[in-house]
């Protein structure tokens, strides 16, 4: 009997996204919702209830969020190095600006000359940024807000440019988020700072995707995706296995990423998911021990559509 790969082991199942709770106010590229229900049932395997959950690379925050808004630990923290990213996060978790980015939103008047007059704006306030970051990511080809990106043309269903605008939606999250807000702190910084500043913490555990694709080992670019883009993936293993305590870590599949894993001694597997364009894919879950996700039986309702 022929021996299975590696990359030819991974359970015959996709989350349905439709399934977990949108919490973001953010399209974001490579988002993690389809990921959540694997976070949860990571944290329940824990023999201990965290006292503090960090995400050092957090984007669109989907995975901190659900931890905080399902009680999953004590505390989350936030990091994330993108002004304009960060600008959102400081804004809705701010006493005094939260409220006002809903408004805002929802008294937006959604047309293309105003749009173009926001974008083109100087900006001083952070809460000025943060509205004019959120519109980009609405308008953005694939929500991408990296330099240079092209606006979406045809919009859902051929709708256009404010086919992605969905107002009352985003102050419905926005001050969903306010209203739990002091169980989140929120650092702009580096990831890889973070995790160094904390790697002795107790009952700490660190959820890390990196946004940032390996081609071949170091410090290598990754798509354009994002304003940051280069990452010294071998000091972020290292790193990562310098924690004291769980960490769960997630990487588009890549030889040089296991290779890296395996050197670490770091536990692997694949999970399937869906992108954007529905299509299934391979992403790499990496850990020290991942019995508990092995241990998922198919009719789990985790999963909610078939291969």
């Amino acid at each position: 009997m022929q021996q299975l790969s590696f990359w030819d082991k991974a359970l015959p199942q996709v989350v349905n996204v439709a399934s977990v709770p949108q919490r973001s106010p953010f399209r974001y590229p490579g988002g993690k919702t389809w990921l959540v229900p694997y976070i949860n049932r990571w944290l329940a395997s824990l023999n201990f209830r965290p006292a503090e959950f960090v995400e050092p690379f957090c984007g669109g925050a989907i995975v901190g969020l659900n931890v905080a808004f399902d009680n999953l630990a004590e505390h989350v923290t936030l990091v994330e190095l993108d002004e304009e990213i960060a600008a959102v996060w400081q804004t809705i978790l701010n006493d005094n600006t939260g409220t006002w980015l809903a408004d805002r939103i929802v008294q937006f008047d959604f047309t293309i000359e105003n749009l173009n007059y926001i974008l083109a704006e100087p900006t001083y306030r952070v809460q000025d940024r943060a509205f004019q970051t959120i519109l980009k990511n609405r308008v953005n080809r694939g929500g991408i807000l990296a330099h240079g990106v092209g606006r979406i043309k045809s919009g859902e269903n051929g709708k256009g440019l404010k086919s992605r605008w969905y107002p009352t939606t985003l102050q419905k999250r926005i001050l969903d988020i306010s209203t739990i807000k002091e169980q989140f702190s929120f650092i702009q910084g580096d990831g890889l700072v973070v995790l160094r500043q904390r790697a002795k913490a107790q009952n700490t555990v660190f959820f890390i995707d990196p946004p940032y694709t390996v081609k071949g080992t170091g410090k290598q670019a990754g798509t354009r995706l994002y304003n940051h883009s280069t990452l010294d993936h071998e000091e972020l293993f290292s790193l990562a296995n310098t924690l004291n305590s769980e960490f769960l870590m997630t990487y588009d599949t890549s030889s040089d990423v296991l290779d890296l894993a395996h050197s670490h001694n770091f536990d692997t597997a694949l999970i399937l998911m869906k992108n954007t364009h529905n299509t299934k894919l391979y992403e790499l879950l990496i850990g020290r021990n991942l019995d508990w996700f092995r241990q998922i039986s198919d009719r789990t309702n985790l999963f909610q559509d078939k291969l």
